[in-house]
């Protein structure tokens, strides 16, 4: 588990939703603020599966941020201007570089709903909600950048 500043990098995520209901998708992880947890089905099997699993344990939400647990530059302003920025649209994403960042949304909670397909393990999460209407919010510098590797976070600070 990567950490930034001896934080795991999902407490930095967390902190971006404020007081908001969270649902975690993944393995259990101690020290977090408390958060319910989830896990796709099969484990490992890709982020549309992780959203069907979160989807599963928020019936009655109807806006969803839907952010990757390594979005180091995601702060509460990020998740601010995409609520703003969604307007009557599905969804609003983070754009840097000309690249949809399709770890880093709000979106309404029945469009993602109706976009699932029944087998969601191993599906490309653009391909399933690649058809909503999508409102692109400009990224500020790294802060749609996701961190997979040490060099990757050693590069964004």
């Amino acid at each position: 588990m990567l950490t930034d500043g001896g934080r795991p990098l999902l407490a930095g995520v967390l902190d971006a939703l404020g007081d908001a209901d969270v649902v975690v998708v993944g393995p259990e992880r101690p020290g977090l603020r408390p958060v319910r947890w989830a896990r796709e089905d099969p484990p490992g099997g890709g982020p549309v599966a992780a959203l069907a699993a979160g989807l599963a344990l928020l019936p009655e939400a109807t806006e969803i941020a839907l952010l990757a647990a390594d979005l180091t530059g995601c702060t509460a302003s990020t998740v601010d201007k995409l609520r703003r920025a969604r307007g009557a649209a599905d969804g609003a994403l983070l754009v840097a570089d000309g690249r949809r960042q399709w770890l880093a949304g709000v979106w309404r909670a029945a469009a993602l709903r109706a976009a699932i397909p029944a087998e969601a393990a191993g599906t490309a999460l653009r391909r399933v909600l690649g058809d909503l209407s999508i409102v692109e919010v400009p990224a500020a510098p790294g802060e749609a950048a996701d961190v997979d590797t040490p060099e990757d976070l050693r590069r964004l600070r």
